[in-house]
């Protein structure tokens, strides 16, 4: 039943290609390709000389959440896209369909258990914004508390369920039978996104996580996040402050403010950074739609973040790991780049360092010293990705987040300051994070961190020494040490106790005898110990 679900799924994909006119995808793909012959009948076909981008949107859209939130993402980077369809694209950050007004309203009753009237003392039916997940409306407390209420669109989960089994079964075909399969791990790269994306559809989620994002930056002069009306929030509905900002997107406004666009840049780069490697806690959806800029003072501009459905961390080994190669990178250091991979376990442990080293010293070289305006990130993956093709190179699930929260960031900076010299302004925060993980202060921290667990311990221990020295005593532990390897030491040490002995008897034997033999009345005592001690050298050997 689930196979034949999918099955119509990727039929129905089909069917919205062609009548986009994006039958070229078909053919290029090899999508159950033979049946595309069927939907050239379908009535309703879209004109092809409308525009390829609008085109796009607008399948992306009837495809669902999953394929918005691929739109989005892309939108960002228009270094990658022609400036149309990247026009078009970001049309989807924040102006998705909205769902019927009605519809809302009885998700909201049903959440609640009573009327929305009675919930809020003003709520407006009009959306403010429509996303592929959720959409948003203003409205105000009892309190006079000015704020927004996201709302799950109905059916959401279903519709993500079914477009997940559409990928995992392209992603089983692709590790069964594309070369690269079981190098890119498609299955894993499918599951990590499932957990990310189904996270996402729990608003109590992402109450929770922008309630940490806020703890992290309390009193930050570079970011603000609102706060959350826990007595307001169920797994369907988020009720939080309200942002009064300008969209990030908007330049022209920001510029007629005076705002000053080059902090700006840098402080998002520095906030990136700081949330990856500081907190270990990073918003994994940075497009435009969802960052506004406070500029009630234009010389120190102030982000303003929201929708914090997807957030990541990474394990103290992977930000270790990212750390090292980030500050490799920039201080031009490629063998330990190579060196780093290696250790890692992400390449073959057959691997040329020397080989690795010169592969990434040729891609990596060409760009220092540039402006982002100058640099091509598009081509520097490309050819990474090339790399890591000759080296065999495991691409890691749980970086994937990561990834994605780059490109977002590098398409924020490179519309907001394409001089923005990305390399400066990350170094110095990376340095002092890995000077505070593993300098003297690391220490001091690591051992203030478990002075309780060493206090309590130290506390039992005399109990714990004097309950053990009992036991011994009464003969109720006892120690049965099988390994030969420990038996063949515990004879060495034996033997080396036996020639002790018999060399301190000799040694002793042989100093009397003499002072006998020198000094004492009777010498033949004396030549009696020196045979003894003769005696004792012979049973000292070996």
């Amino acid at each position: 039943m689930a196979r034949r679900r999918t099955l119509f799924r990727m039929l129905a994909i089909q069917r919205v290609l062609v009548k986009y006119g994006l039958d070229d995808i078909i053919k290029e793909t090899h999508l159950l390709r033979p049946l595309r012959f069927l939907f050239y009948l379908a009535p309703r076909r879209r004109d092809k000389s409308a525009p390829i981008g609008e085109r796009i949107r607008l399948a992306l859209e009837e495809l669902g959440p999953i394929f918005v939130k691929f739109g989005q993402a892309i939108s960002t980077r228009r270094d990658l896209l022609p400036p149309d369809i990247a026009d078009e694209l970001a049309k989807l950050q924040d102006a998705v369909p909205p769902f019927p007004a009605e519809q809302a309203i009885e998700i909201i009753n049903n959440a609640y258990g009573e009327s929305v009237d009675t919930v809020f003392a003003r709520f407006d039916t009009e959306p403010l914004a429509a996303a592929s997940i959720a959409q948003v409306h203003t409205a105000q407390l009892k309190a006079g508390t000015e704020v927004i209420v996201k709302v799950l669109r109905p059916g959401v989960l279903e519709q993500i369920e079914r477009d997940l089994a559409v990928l995992r079964m392209i992603a089983g075909l692709a590790d069964r039978y594309w070369e690269h399969g079981k190098r890119l791990r498609p299955l894993e790269v499918v599951d990590e996104y499932e957990h990310t994306i189904l996270d996402e559809l729990d608003l109590m989620r992402e109450a929770a996580n922008t309630a940490q994002l806020k703890r992290n930056f309390q009193g930050s002069d570079m970011l603000y996040v609102p706060d959350i009306y826990w007595d307001y929030c169920r797994p369907e509905v988020m009720v939080q402050e309200r942002i009064f900002g300008t969209q990030i997107s908007d330049m022209e406004t920001l510029r007629e403010a005076g705002t000053n666009i080059q902090l700006l840049a840098e402080n998002g780069v520095e906030l990136f950074f700081t949330q990856v490697f500081r907190h270990n806690f990073f918003h994994a959806d940075m497009h435009p739609g969802n960052i506004f800029v406070l500029h009630n003072d234009p010389a120190k501009p102030k982000y303003a973040a929201v929708d914090f459905g997807i957030v990541g961390t990474l394990s103290p080994e992977d930000q270790r790991y990212l750390a090292e190669n980030f500050l490799a990178f920039f201080d031009r250091d490629y063998h330990r780049i190579a060196k780093l991979h290696i250790d890692s376990g992400w390449v073959p442990p057959g691997t040329r360092v020397d080989q690795l080293e010169a592969a990434v010293r040729t891609v990596c070289e060409p760009i220092f010293n540039k402006p982002l305006s100058e640099i091509s990130f598009a081509q520097l993956l490309m050819r990474l990705f090339r790399v890591a093709q000759r080296f065999d190179v495991e691409i890691q699930p749980q970086m994937i987040l990561l990834h994605k929260t780059l490109f977002n960031i590098e398409g924020l900076g490179r519309m907001l300051y394409p001089e923005l010299d990305l390399w400066k302004t990350a170094h110095p925060v990376l340095r002092r994070w890995m000077d505070e993980q593993v300098g003297g202060r690391a220490m001091l921290k690591d051992v203030r961190d478990n002075l309780p667990q060493l206090r309590d311990a130290l506390r039992e221990l005399p109990a714990i020494l004097n309950h053990v020295g009992e036991q011994v005593a009464e003969g109720r532990i006892r120690f049965n040490l099988q390994s030969p390897e420990l038996k063949e030491i515990h004879r060495q040490l034996e033997e080396q106790r036996r020639q002790r002995y018999w060399l301190t008897a000799a040694a002793t034997s042989v100093v009397t005898g003499s002072l006998l033999m020198v000094l004492g009345p009777a010498p033949w005592a004396g030549w009696v110990l020196l045979g003894i001690g003769a005696l004792a050298a012979y049973a000292a050997r070996p």
